[in-house]
């Protein structure tokens, strides 16, 4: 393992502020590989989420950005110049934590102005910009409380506020919603974006959650093992997922083993030949694959009526998720199938019924390996003495 070589800063004019290139990175921890050999090119201005598993890398990512940890292969530049070795508080950078770090002794002010008299910036020029910064996350009326007066939502604007008040070319985010309730966090997910649409400053989002990342980014990069599996805009990741890892961790999907036909453009499976169009390599006629299909993409009949590909099955349960009904369906082989469908004209099921799923191949998605990765916990998989 090689150590890490500080390199100056060499400065580049035409480097647009904000982008952030990663090169080759490389970090080990012990015998532990965190990231591998990671290159990701980071637009200025842009919302990039960084998204996976715990473990995935993504964090030792972010804390290389900011200077908190140092790769031991590879380069990091911020605005077109490189920021081997020089510390946290010399980047033009600022993050963002799921702890919140203000100082409870202090009010909502000063904790936003700490920055700006950590850099000796005059009294007049702090008021004005604290105000600034406070308006910008329309909190400007607590300026005078302190941090526990206020709601965990209150106090994580804030933390934002006081982290883009020092004007850095990047904001790094490390799941700051993490602890917030769900109303909380989705009403803060569209106060972010909002804010960052308005600023115009490059945002790099940790999260695990895919419904985060796919709310507020420009681009997803899905992390795998210390690699990025694949980098594609929300819509393209949950459409054209490049592998299966991808599109098991990216929204939930109905699983079909088997192995690839003569022809290449099906996988021989227990509900027969499954057609459907490959997502990243195609595999070889006899190797091992599986197909993908999304419960929005499964049709629901009485069993014996519906005609074309499908699979038949029994209805384990029925749940209302407000705008859609989802079906839980066990269709044999330990296995059971997700059916979502809008319940507005939902047709009348109730468990115990036989029914068939039924999907166009225009939806299928074919992946070439062994089948479902152990990240593809939205899989439902019955115990044997249930099937």
């Amino acid at each position: 393992m090689s150590s890490p070589v500080p390199v100056p800063a060499q400065s580049t004019t035409d480097a647009p502020t904000g982008g952030v290139e990663i090169s080759g990175v490389t970090k080990y921890y012990g015998d532990a590989t965190a990231v591998d050999r990671l290159s990701l090119s980071i637009r200025p201005g842009e919302f990039l989420s960084l998204l996976g598993p715990s473990g995935c890398g993504k964090t030792t990512t972010l804390r290389m950005i900011a200077g908190f940890e140092h790769p031991d292969e590879g380069d990091i530049r911020l605005s077109g110049s490189s920021v081997l070795g020089l510390p946290p508080h010399k980047r033009e950078v600022n993050t963002v934590f799921q702890a919140y770090a203000l100082f409870p002794h202090m009010t909502v002010a000063e904790n936003v102005a700490y920055g700006l008299q950590q850099r000796k910036v005059p009294k007049a020029e702090q008021r004005e910009r604290v105000a600034e910064a406070l308006d910008m996350v329309q909190l400007r009326r607590f300026a005078d409380r302190k941090p526990t007066q206020l709601s965990g939502g209150q106090q994580q604007r804030i933390a934002l506020s006081r982290a883009l008040i020092n004007r850095p070319s990047v904001l790094l985010l490390d799941e700051p919603l993490a602890a917030l309730d769900r109303q909380l966090r989705e009403e803060m997910q569209l106060e972010l974006k909002l804010l960052q649409s308005r600023l115009g400053t490059t945002f790099v989002f940790v999260t695990h959650d895919q419904a985060e990342a796919l709310s507020m980014s420009d681009r997803i990069a899905v992390m795998r093992a210390g690699r990025i599996e694949q980098l594609a805009a929300p819509a393209d990741i949950y459409a054209e997922p490049a592998s299966a890892y991808v599109a098991s961790f990216i929204g939930q999907q109905n699983f079909l083993h088997g192995t690839v036909l003569g022809g290449g453009d099906a996988v021989d499976t227990f509900a027969g030949a499954v057609h459907g169009r490959w997502g990243g390599e195609q595999g070889q006629p006899g190797s091992t694959a599986v197909a993908a299909i999304r419960p929005e993409f499964l049709r629901l009949a009485p069993a014996g009526t519906a005609d074309g590909p499908g699979v038949d099955g029994t209805v384990l349960g029925v749940s209302h998720l407000g705008e859609t009904l989802q079906v839980a369906v066990d269709v044999g082989r330990e296995q059971a199938f997700l059916v979502r469908i809008p319940a507005p004209g939902a047709p009348s099921v109730a468990v115990g019924d036989a029914v068939r799923c039924t999907w166009s191949p225009a939806d299928v998605r074919i992946f070439a390996g062994d089948g479902i990765p152990e990240t593809a916990t939205h899989v439902i998989a019955l115990p044997k003495e249930a099937a």
